[in-house]
């Protein structure tokens, strides 16, 4: 069995300083772990320090996000990404001001909007510390690797789950369930890494089960992903004599959901021909090529035909901004793309 002693030594001495993180000694504040975990799910933590950062000024406790407005929220997060995190975080801190605060344990966590097993784990055991260990990217790799789980993920989550909880039953770590959790998260971040791990350095490598048969490079292993399919669409940027540019709000749920964009086609696996994208621009229109956008989703891939036009007022549907006010407004990263190529 790995030693939770070991690893914990090692993190007195090497913890990150992380925005969210309390200082040794000191209680961490929930409403700062929940925000750090969302943001943190599918982002990386240098990506989201700006983020955090910045959302923290706009709404530095639970009850400045529960008061703001949802288009004010998007906005803050828009370049983030995953914007369904952005819409199901002021919804849980609406319900969770509507409560008085926050569950302390994991199943009254993971009752809230947008808060799955492993954000409910994370933040009952580092904001409450309840003896819960969260399963994150980091975790699974250091965990699979320490017991040398050789089966592919995705089907091998439920055993690397189970041996991490095993893990997490040492005296040691039940004692400090958070430190424990942020021990394991910043043992993967920096010494089990996903390629080269520096195993020599490791506080675990005693009873690291992969160390030893020489195989802890190869693990995780993953099952193989089905290639991304293609889509395309059509995007316009109409601008008035007045310098304002022409955008819509998305439906509220969905893709991007609530989010602003220029207005477009749908998207979809047959590019757009002549005909068939005029029948979607905004309003007739001189309309000239004005280049192509490409953007990875998590599902597929999107490439973006772009065609801006100049006309002395606009009567379309959605709503007007003006150019230098486009910063403000809550586009997503395709759609700050497509303004930098087109408006610049």
């Amino acid at each position: 069995m790995p030693s939770a002693a070991a690893l914990l030594a090692w993190y007195d001495r090497n913890r990150r300083r992380l925005p969210w993180r309390a200082e040794p000694g000191a209680a961490a504040d929930p409403y700062r772990v929940w925000l750090a975990e969302i943001m943190l799910q599918q982002t990386t933590v240098a990506a989201v320090i700006p983020y955090y950062e910045r959302f923290l000024t706009l709404f530095p406790n639970l009850a400045a996000l529960a008061a703001a407005e949802e288009g004010a929220v998007l906005a803050a997060w828009a370049g983030l990404g995953y914007y369904a995190r952005a819409r199901n975080l002021h919804a849980c801190a609406r319900a969770v001001a509507a409560a008085g605060g926050f569950p302390r344990d994991a199943a009254g966590l993971r009752a809230l909007p947008g808060i799955g097993a492993y954000t409910a784990a994370a933040v009952a055991a580092i904001a409450f510390g309840q003896p819960v260990v969260p399963v994150d990217g980091n975790v699974a790799r250091v965990v699979a690797r320490l017991a040398a789980i050789e089966a592919p993920l995705p089907a091998a989550q439920g055993a690397i789950v189970a041996a991490a909880e095993a893990f997490g039953t040492a005296p040691e770590a039940r004692a400090r369930p958070g430190d424990f959790a942020q021990a394991l998260f910043d043992l993967g971040a920096t010494i089990c890494t996903p390629t080269a791990p520096a195993c020599a350095l490791c506080p675990l490598r005693a009873g690291c089960a992969a160390s030893r048969r020489g195989i802890a490079a190869d693990l995780p292993r993953k099952a193989p992903k089905p290639e991304r399919p293609l889509r395309h669409g059509v995007h316009f940027w109409l601008v008035d004599r007045q310098g304002q540019v022409l955008l819509r709000r998305r439906p509220p749920r969905g893709l991007l959901g609530g989010m602003t964009e220029l207005p477009g086609t749908p998207w979809r696996a047959q590019p757009w021909n002549d005909a068939e994208w005029r029948a979607h621009a905004p309003m007739p229109a001189p309309w000239r090529a004005a280049g192509e956008v490409r953007h990875g989703f998590t599902h597929f891939e999107l490439r973006l035909a772009l065609f801006a036009a100049d006309v002395p007022d606009i009567a379309a549907d959605g709503f007007l901004r003006p150019r230098a006010e486009l910063a403000a407004e809550a586009l997503p990263s395709v759609m700050r793309k497509c303004v930098a190529v087109i408006g610049g």
